[in-house]
C-alpha cells in the first residue's frame, strides 16, 4: 500500500473543500474511491472526478483504466477538472 498525495485544482478543489488529501492506495482506483469515501457525501466530488483528467507525479494518465495504475509510496496525483474555454 502507497501513501499518495492527491491534489486538487479549481472545481474539483471547492467540490473537495479542502487543496489536498493523503490516503493510502494501490492504484489510482484506490484512491479515488478513498477521496470519494471522505469527501464525496454530497456528490460534487464523484461528478467533477467523473469529468476530470489525472497528473500522476507529473505524467497524464491519459486513458489508462485507474484500476491498472499503480501508484508508487509517496506518488502525487493531481486532479484536473475540465474548464471552459480549454
Amino acid at each position: 500500500m502507497a501513501t499518495v498525495t492527491v491534489r486538487y485544482w479549481a472545481a474539483a478543489k471547492d467540490a473537495a473543500g479542502v487543496a489536498e488529501d493523503t490516503v493510502e492506495a494501490r492504484t489510482l482506483a484506490e484512491a479515488l474511491d478513498a477521496i470519494l469515501a471522505r469527501r464525496g457525501a454530497d456528490g460534487r466530488l464523484g461528478k467533477v472526478l467523473a469529468g476530470s483528467s489525472f497528473l500522476v507525479d507529473g505524467a497524464a494518465a491519459g486513458r489508462r483504466i485507474p484500476a491498472d495504475l499503480v501508484l508508487q509510496d509517496a506518488a502525487v496525483v493531481e486532479v484536473l477538472p475540465q474548464f471552459a474555454g480549454g
